[in-house]
């Protein structure tokens, strides 16, 4: 009995001693791990001071171009940042230095008449919070114009001419797209590449832009930057059977809300957070997903996120806890994409894609809307066998595979239907089973090519005035010519602009859409 006893304890220290050695090996794989994380974050981290000669040079350049007397002064400049991060926002610096000297600074002269020194003083400030970097780029100048930005935005349609917005909505109207205050084009302003882009540079590595003013003494900008892209804190937000990234430090909070809160939300757009109203949003709804979700539950998951100076309300499924991830950039093919800001592989083994509500709210929000009032709309209220209307359709025609994926992908992405075609003959089949609302065609093709496609649908009546597109290679002017003569609407070369191409089938859609 007693050695029974005894084999017992000697296995059991022989398994304590098992696990303590586990415990060991798996600590010492975490320390080489976190020694191998730091030894690649201090090789990507750079000085932000490597961008002040650059800097002093764009200031003296804006100054000599104005007229006007600039002083340009960085602190803190030995605050290193992820250099990845440092030279995508070279453009965005550079651009806030020449809208500073523009519209900010004063010349000499009413510097003096108004009691300041006749140099103006632009400050660059560099701080480090945690796992973000502020860059402040403040001016001594005159200040936002307010009223000049209420008249703009009333001329361009962003304000109500007896609205009466607040300093802070004035304010964000510079960061809208094509707004500019200048009273005439410049090198420097006027040309419609205003601070939208700036916006838009920030948002794509999840930062955000912090706006103050006050009239007379100066404007300022803070950025608030990832420390580096690298790395980084992300919560996962779980909706239906969506399932993204979001940097954490857009997150603001995470409510529990009762169900009718939700329902009121959804009802109104908007959620109540205070004596605020935040746009209201399921989240797949931002990505072309179901247009709501759920409330069966007697409380939901409303996560509050904030980007520069807007701030959405999310209504999800679930919220996981903060998680560090190495985050993967995703490549030319995707870096267009709004709102992605990288990919990163999850502890699972699944990969997550990184993602700014807040940008996809801008761009996608009126649609999502629009998607839950169709949703909720009553189908009573519809006559009795009327049709149902579809989006419009485009036919794409072309023998690479890969082009047609393309051009469907961002064609569905904007709301359109698209039938696909590898040449000219199957696109006459496509023709025959449904009229599309614009065709879209390359020339170089096998059995047949873009011209006679376009020479047999002329010469149909039922497709004589069918918009068609042609898109090719080909961009030398005679080519233009016999496009032309056989009654191309549009002749497109390659690559084309996808903003161009989309405001083609836009325009045309909207033409043939049945009164």
């Amino acid at each position: 009995m007693a050695e029974s006893v005894n084999d017992v304890a000697t296995l059991q220290r022989s398994l304590q001693r098992t696990l303590q050695s586990t415990e060991d090996q798996l600590a010492a794989q975490a320390r080489l791990t976190r020694d191998l994380q730091d030894d690649l974050l201090r090789t990507r981290m750079v000085e932000f001071e490597s961008l002040a000669d650059r800097l002093y040079r764009v200031v003296r350049q804006a100054a000599k171009e104005t007229g006007k007397l600039v002083r340009l002064d960085i602190v803190g400049g030995a605050i290193e940042v992820d250099r990845s991060v440092l030279e995508r926002m070279v453009g965005p610096f550079e651009h806030l230095l020449r809208n500073c000297i523009a519209h900010g600074i004063e010349p000499a002269d009413g510097r003096e008449a108004a009691g300041k020194e006749r140099t103006g003083t632009i400050t660059v400030t560099v701080t480090q919070e945690g796992n973000e970097v502020g860059v402040e780029v403040r001016d001594d100048g005159a200040g936002l114009d307010l009223e000049r930005i209420r008249e703009r935005g009333v001329e361009r349609g962003l304000l109500e001419p007896g609205a009466q917005p607040t300093e802070a909505e004035l304010a964000n109207l510079i960061f809208r797209p094509g707004f500019s205050t200048a009273a005439s084009v410049t090198e420097l302003a006027g040309r419609g590449v205003g601070l939208d882009a700036v916006l838009a540079e920030v948002q794509a590595v999840g930062g955000r832009i912090e706006t103050a003013s006050a009239r007379g003494r100066g404007t300022s900008f803070r950025l608030v930057l990832p420390l580096t892209t690298a790395v980084t804190q992300v919560v996962m937000l779980s909706a239906g059977d969506r399932s993204v990234a979001v940097p954490s430090t857009l997150i603001e909070v995470v409510r529990r809300v009762p169900a009718e809160e939700v329902e009121a939300a959804y009802a109104s757009g908007a959620f109540a957070l205070g004596d605020q109203r935040l746009p209201f949003f399921w989240l797949p709804a931002l990505l072309d997903g179901a247009a709501r979700g759920p409330t069966a539950s007697r409380t939901q998951a409303v996560a509050i996120v904030r980007s520069a100076a807007q701030r959405i309300a999310l209504h999800v499924d679930e919220v996981s806890g903060n998680q560090e991830v190495v985050v993967k950039n995703v490549g030319p093919q995707l870096a267009r994409l709004p709102g992605l800001a990288g990919v990163t592989l999850l502890a699972s083994g699944a990969v997550a894609l990184i993602y700014n509500p807040v940008a996809l709210a801008v761009l996608y929000g009126d649609r999502a809307r629009d998607r839950l009032l169709q949703a909720r709309a009553p189908v009573a209220d519809a006559p009795a066998g009327s049709p149902e209307v579809l989006p419009p359709l485009v036919l794409v025609v072309d023998d690479s595979l890969t082009v047609r994926r393309v051009t469907q992908r961002l064609l569905e992405r904007e709301g359109y239907r698209v039938a696909l075609a590898k040449d000219g003959l199957e696109a006459l089949e496509r023709l025959a089973d449904e009229r599309p609302a614009i065709m879209l065609s390359d020339i170089e093709m096998p059995r047949m090519d873009g011209f006679d496609l376009l020479r047999n649908v002329r010469a149909d009546e039922r497709f004589s005035g069918l918009p068609v597109v042609l898109i090719t290679s080909r961009t030398a002017q005679k080519h233009r010519d016999y496009a032309a003569q056989l009654g191309a609407d549009h002749y497109l070369g390659k690559p084309y602009a996808e903003d161009q191409l989309l405001a083609l089938v836009a325009q045309h859609a909207r033409a043939e859409a049945p009164a």
